[in-house]
């Protein structure tokens, strides 16, 4: 059997590895937070070099034939979620640390496991890797753009910093596993394989270390972020189902753009906290723990719709007949 066959079931666990982590986390902080710093840099850059490496120019093309759901997801991505995140946190009264990093994590691009839970539902991949893409190259842009808009007012947000920040850990190791990609293929070919789980282990370690490191302020305000984050991934996940079948997109397509609006790259929003919302007095980044709680949360509800969808699925042919 090829390794990839192997190692898909482990990828496809992605929920469970980020909630088993978290979870050892508050109970032996020490195991995960040694994972902190540049750690934390490195892991999001091999995440993103991961799926960089997936990528090739024809990815991109495939925006001309599929321009609706990329265009509906886009729009979506980077306005559903914005909203939701600064209304979320006004209504429930967070506090500025935490009402920042909600609304940083709810401006940040599709993250890689949305793919991931996209198979897992038997949704159309071709389509989520595409917006995936899409979103994660405009983000340098969007993500400093939306988060200074919406909470510059509280908080200084430096909209540059975040601009290079983004570029870096981003831009740079996506567009330098499309090259890899498509200068070396072979090598790329025999990486392929361990890549995503690779991605799927180094996004759960970051997510870990930040719960560790916050173990007391998690517990203190569990409740209230939980329901934050919770609200923010259902409204996501909902909003971008129904703006979807009202433009009339398959089913099919409707998950997808569905899963790839309800599901953040977590992993930025941790890397973009730690940097630039970090308390000046105490050195600790608040910011970034709805940003860990998040890469849980949208895991979970991703995976009971996509295991809703395939439960339905089977009902529907089961009833058909075929």
């Amino acid at each position: 059997m090829p390794l990839s066959r192997q190692l898909t079931p482990l990828t496809n666990a992605f929920p469970l590895w980020v909630l088993v982590f978290c979870g050892a986390a508050l109970v032996v902080p020490d195991w995960f937070t040694w994972f902190r710093g540049p750690w934390i840099v490195w892991g999001l850059a091999i995440t993103m070099l991961g799926m960089g490496v997936t990528l090739t120019l024809e990815d991109f093309k495939a925006v001309k034939k599929m321009p609706k759901p990329v265009a509906i997801g886009f729009v979506g991505q980077y306005t559903i979620m914005p909203l939701l995140g600064w209304g979320i946190g006004w209504v429930l009264g967070l506090p500025t640390e935490y009402a920042v990093g909600l609304v940083l994590v709810a401006c940040c691009p599709g993250g890689t496991a949305s793919n991931v839970v996209t198979f897992i539902a038997k949704a159309d991949v071709c389509l989520s890797v595409v917006m995936t893409a899409c979103s994660t190259v405009a983000a340098a842009i969007m993500t400093p753009l939306l988060t200074a808009t919406l909470v510059g007012t509280r908080v200084p947000v430096d909209a540059w910093g975040l601009f290079a920040s983004t570029f870096q850990v981003v831009i740079i190791p996506v567009l330098l596993g499309v090259v890899l990609n498509r200068f070396w293929p072979r090598a790329v070919t025999r990486v392929l394989p361990i890549a995503p789980l690779v991605s799927v282990i180094a996004i759960a370690m970051i997510c870990a270390s930040i719960i560790g490191q916050r173990v007391d302020e998690v517990k203190s305000s569990a409740g209230t972020l939980l329901l934050a984050v919770t609200l923010l991934h259902i409204g996501g996940f909902g909003i971008g189902y129904t703006l979807s079948r009202l433009f009339k997109l398959p089913r099919r397509s409707a998950r997808t753009v569905s899963i790839e609006v309800g599901m953040q790259n977590s992993g930025l929003g941790v890397v973009l906290a730690n940097k630039h919302f970090a308390s000046p007095i105490t050195g600790v980044a608040l910011a970034a723990v709805p940003c860990a709680i998040s890469a849980v949360m949208h895991s979970v509800i991703g995976s009971v719709c996509a295991g809703y969808w395939r439960w339905r699925d089977g009902r529907v042919a089961g009833k058909s007949g075929c």
